[in-house]
C-alpha cells in the first residue's frame, strides 16, 4: 500500500461534504462494492466530487486568482513569489498555485470516478440511476476541461484507485490532449443524455449545463480556424438558446443581481454555479476571492487584502456609461481616517487611495478595484469578506449567447452574430439597481460586419474578472498582442507562446518520471 503515499494525484482520502444546495454527509474513503447500495449513495459521492471545486485550492482562491493574474486585466499588488510568477509569466513547476491546485482537481476526479463505478453496484433501472450518475460524468468533464486547458497532455484516470491498480496508476503516463478532449466530450454527451432539463439548484448539473459546456469545449478546440468545431460549438449553443424556456434560462434583467449573494438564487441566468452559500468546512473549503480582490482598509468589507487589482487601463478604457463597469468595479471606498471608531467613515475616490493618512487604506492602490465579489457577499460573509454566500457562475446564459456569436462569425453567419451580441448589449444598456442607474445608450447595438475581435471584446467586458479572459487569450492565441506595450497592463516582457500552457507540477514529475517531458519552455 506504500504506493498511496507515492503520487499526490492519487491522494483521495475524501472528506465528502455537500455545498449548501447539496446534501451534507461526511464519509471516508469509499469502497464501491460496499458503500453503494442506492441512488442516494451515488448522490453522496457526486456531492463530494463537486465540493472539491469550492475548496481554497480550486475556485476558492488558487485557480480563480491564478486565472485572473494570467489575464491582461488584473495586476498584482503583492510580492509573494508564486503570485508574481503567475502575473509575470515566470511560472515554475514548483509554484504553489499549481502544486496545490493539481492534486485537488484529481481528488474531485477521483470522487466522480467512485460515483460512476459505484453506480454499477446499484441495482435499479437505468432510468432511475443514470440521471444521478450523469452528474458525476459532468463533474469529471468539468475538472478535466480545466486541466487540459492549463497543462495540455495530462494523466487521464477514469477508474477508482484500489490496491489492485495503484502501482499501475502511480506510473501513469500523460494522455494526449486530443484524447482528453475526446473523453471530456463523451462524458458531457452522457450527461446531456441523462440529466434532467432543470435542477433544484444551479449548483447541480442539468442538461443545459452539459450542452453549454459542450459548446464551450468545441469553441476551445476550434482555436482560430477549425470550422467543423465552430459548427459544433454553434449548434450546441443554439440548442441551449432554442430551449431556453424548457431549461428555464434567461438574461437577468439587472446585471448587478448576478453578483448579489442575496438575490442570485432566484436568477435564471446561471447555468452551472459553484455555491458557497453559508458553507465553510474543514480543509479550507471556503471562498477567499472577495478578500483577495477587495480594497485594503475599506470599511464595508473589513479591509480585504488588495492582492488582485485591475489594471488602471481597464477602467479608463471602459466607457463610463456602460452599467457593467459600475457593477464590475469600485472606484471609491469608505475609510475611517482616525481609527478611533468615534466618527463615521469617509468616502474617497480611487485617486485618493493610499495617500490619505490613517487606517489601513494607506496600502490601497490608486485604482478602482473588482467589485463583483465584495459588494454584496451575503449574510455569511465575515472579516474581509472571507467565507461568503456567493454563487459563482461557471457558465451563464450570456456566455452561451456569445459562444453562438463567436462561432457564427467564423461560419460567416453575420446575422446571428449581430443578434446574439446585441441581446447581451441590450441588457447592459438597461441599467439597474446599483446607484439607481437608468437607461443608457451604451453599449450601442453593433451593426455591419462583426469580427471575432468584436466578440472577444464583448466577452472581456461582459465576463470581466470571472476567470474567462485567460482561457480566451490562450485559445485565440492573442497573447503577443494583449501583453505587448499597448496592452491593458503594459508589456509583459517574459510572455512567450510557451506560456499558453503552464508547467506540470515539479513534485509530480519527481515522483513519476513517466510524466516527462515537462511542457516546453519550463
Amino acid at each position: 500500500m506504500k504506493t498511496y503515499k507515492y503520487l499526490s494525484l492519487l491522494m483521495v482520502s475524501l472528506s465528502i461534504v455537500g455545498c449548501s444546495d447539496l446534501e451534507e454527509e461526511p464519509i471516508g474513503l469509499l469502497a464501491p462494492e460496499g458503500f453503494f447500495q442506492t441512488t442516494k449513495d451515488i448522490q453522496t459521492s457526486v456531492n463530494g466530487a463537486l465540493t472539491h471545486a469550492i475548496n481554497e485550492q480550486f475556485w476558492g482562491r488558487k485557480l480563480s486568482i491564478g486565472l485572473m493574474l494570467r489575464s491582461d486585466m488584473v495586476d498584482l499588488a503583492s510580492d509573494e513569489t508564486r503570485r508574481v510568477e503567475m502575473n509575470e509569466f515566470t511560472t515554475l513547476g514548483s509554484n504553489g498555485m499549481i502544486t496545490e491546485f493539481w492534486p485537488r482537481t484529481y481528488q474531485g476526479i477521483a470522487a466522480a470516478n467512485q460515483a460512476i463505478e459505484g453506480a454499477e453496484n446499484v441495482d435499479v433501472d437505468e432510468s432511475i440511476k443514470n440521471p444521478v450518475t450523469a452528474q458525476a460524468y459532468f463533474a469529471r468533464a468539468f475538472y478535466y476541461f480545466h486541466l487540459v486547458r492549463q497543462f495540455g497532455d495530462v494523466p487521464y484516470i477514469d477508474v477508482t484507485i484500489s490496491a489492485s491498480n495503484a502501482d499501475e496508476l502511480a506510473s501513469l503516463s500523460k494522455t494526449p490532449a486530443a484524447d482528453v478532449y475526446a473523453k471530456i466530450i463523451a462524458d458531457l454527451e452522457f450527461a446531456k443524455t441523462w440529466l434532467p432539463n432543470t435542477q433544484a439548484s444551479r449548483s447541480i448539473p442539468s442538461k443545459a449545463a452539459a450542452s453549454s459546456y459542450l459548446a464551450l469545449v468545441y469553441l476551445t478546440m476550434a482555436g482560430t480556424n477549425d470550422n467543423a468545431m465552430f459548427k459544433k460549438a454553434f449548434d450546441e449553443a443554439q440548442e441551449v438558446i432554442d430551449n431556453r424556456g424548457v431549461y428555464e434560462l434567461a438574461l437577468e434583467a439587472d446585471f448587478q443581481t448576478l453578483f448579489d449573494a442575496d438575490k442570485i438564487d432566484e436568477s435564471k441566468e446561471p447555468i452551472f454555479a459553484l455555491d458557497y452559500n453559508n458553507f465553510e468546512a474543514p480543509d479550507n473549503a471556503y471562498d477567499q476571492i472577495a478578500p483577495m480582490t477587495g480594497i485594503r482598509g475599506d470599511e464595508k468589507n473589513g479591509g480585504s487584502w488588495s492582492v488582485a487589482v485591475p489594471a488602471l487601463a481597464v477602467y479608463e478604457t471602459w466607457d463610463s456609461a456602460d452599467y457593467r463597469r459600475a457593477v464590475s468595479m469600485d472606484d471609491s471606498a469608505f475609510f475611517d481616517d482616525d481609527d478611533d471608531d468615534t466618527t463615521p467613515a469617509v468616502e474617497y475616490p480611487y485617486t485618493q487611495f493610499g495617500i490619505v493618512t490613517g487606517s489601513l487604506h494607506k496600502f490601497a492602490k490608486q485604482r478602482p478595484y473588482i467589485a463583483k465579489y465584495t459588494r454584496f457577499p451575503g449574510p455569511f460573509a465575515r472579516g474581509n469578506g472571507r467565507a461568503t454566500s456567493h454563487n459563482y457562475s461557471m457558465i451563464r446564459y450570456a456566455e452561451v449567447l456569445l459562444i453562438a456569436a463567436e462561432a457564427a462569425v467564423e461560419l460567416g453567419d453575420n446575422e446571428s452574430a449581430v443578434k446574439y451580441i446585441n441581446e447581451v448589449r441590450e441588457r447592459a444598456r438597461a441599467g439597474g439597481s446599483w446607484k439607481s442607474t437608468g437607461l443608457s445608450t451604451v453599449p450601442a447595438d453593433i451593426s455591419g460586419t462583426v469580427t471575432a475581435n468584436d466578440v472577444l471584446e464583448e466577452r472581456r467586458l461582459e465576463l470581466a474578472f470571472e476567470g474567462k479572459r485567460w482561457y480566451d487569450i490562450a485559445r485565440r492565441r492573442i497573447g503577443t498582442e494583449v501583453f505587448g506595450i499597448s496592452g491593458l497592463e503594459g508589456e509583459k516582457a517574459f510572455f512567450s507562446a510557451d506560456d499558453y500552457l503552464m508547467p506540470l507540477p515539479s513534485d509530480e514529475l519527481d515522483r513519476n518520471p513517466n510524466l516527462l517531458p515537462q511542457n516546453p519552455g519550463y
